[in-house]
């Protein structure tokens, strides 16, 4: 709908245009899922969800001309709003936004004449971040060892420096070592920083969909369980202090709904 006013033409580009239309869908569907739920009226004609290159995203009707001017979301997500579980209908937009989003990234590939090494590297760019569908569903940050969620402690943070996370996080009482010589202390401190922060990689922002850091503020909701930045859902380490059970906006939306 806004290729005549943004025509990326290189992978470093067209990546970056990528990028901002992701954010734009993330956003509609986790802190602006209240917003876009109403939007997507079933009583209204064959509508379609568009990432726009400024990080914002849209609720329309699909393009008048034929071709459009660029792929086409799915249509007609609205019809399946009140059919289905609102967990499976948001997840099911989000694989149909990956998919649109692809499509995209790759139409002006071929488009502006990518060669294939091109074409390689602006994959490799995309594949570093996480779908769209891995955000919405939580799917990317399910443990693969022990611990669901990100605990940090002074011994596995290597920096020193102890994340700053809500004290309610602490759901699992980190495994303390067994009584040994300073020397074997010192071994298992290491082994188990290094495992606990590959482990922290997997955990993303609910809401920009980035992937866990140490130097920041996280909060956890206890309803979906979903790990989000401070700064994306508005609540400051003060804040969370005073706060006995967090609620996601998605969360929170729902259970208004109801």
């Amino acid at each position: 709908m806004d290729a005549a006013a943004y025509n990326p033409r290189t992978p470093e580009e067209v990546f970056k245009d990528f990028r901002a239309r992701r954010a734009g869908i993330i956003k509609a569907l986790t802190s602006d899922v209240e917003k876009f739920y109403q939007d997507c009226d079933p009583e209204k004609e064959n509508l379609c969800l568009y990432g726009l290159p400024n990080e914002t995203w849209e609720v329309n009707l699909p393009a008048e001309e034929v071709p459009p001017e660029l792929p086409e979301p799915a249509l007609g997500i609205n019809f399946a709003r009140d059919g289905m579980d609102e967990k499976d209908w948001l997840a099911l937009v989000a694989v149909h936004s990956d998919a649109w989003l692809l499509s995209v990234a790759f139409y002006f590939g071929a488009r502006f004449g990518f060669s294939k090494e091109d074409r390689k590297r602006l994959f490799m760019m995309i594949n570093g971040l996480s779908t769209i569908y891995e955000v919405v569903t939580g799917v990317a940050k399910k443990p693969t060892t022990k611990e669901k969620t990100p605990k940090s402690n002074n011994k596995n943070n290597k920096s020193g420096a102890k994340p700053d996370i809500h004290p309610r996080v602490a759901k699992t009482t980190p495994t303390q070592p067994k009584e040994e010589s300073d020397e074997g202390e010192e071994n298992n401190v290491g082994e188990e920083g290094e495992e606990n922060e590959e482990e922290h990689e997997n955990t993303l922002c609910g809401a920009c969909g980035d992937n866990y850091a140490g130097d920041e503020f996280w909060i956890c909701c206890d309803a979906c369980e979903k790990w989000f930045h401070g700064k994306c859902v508005k609540i400051t380490p003060a804040r969370a202090e005073h706060i006995k059970q967090y609620k996601c906006p998605g969360c929170s939306n729902k259970r208004a709904r109801a």
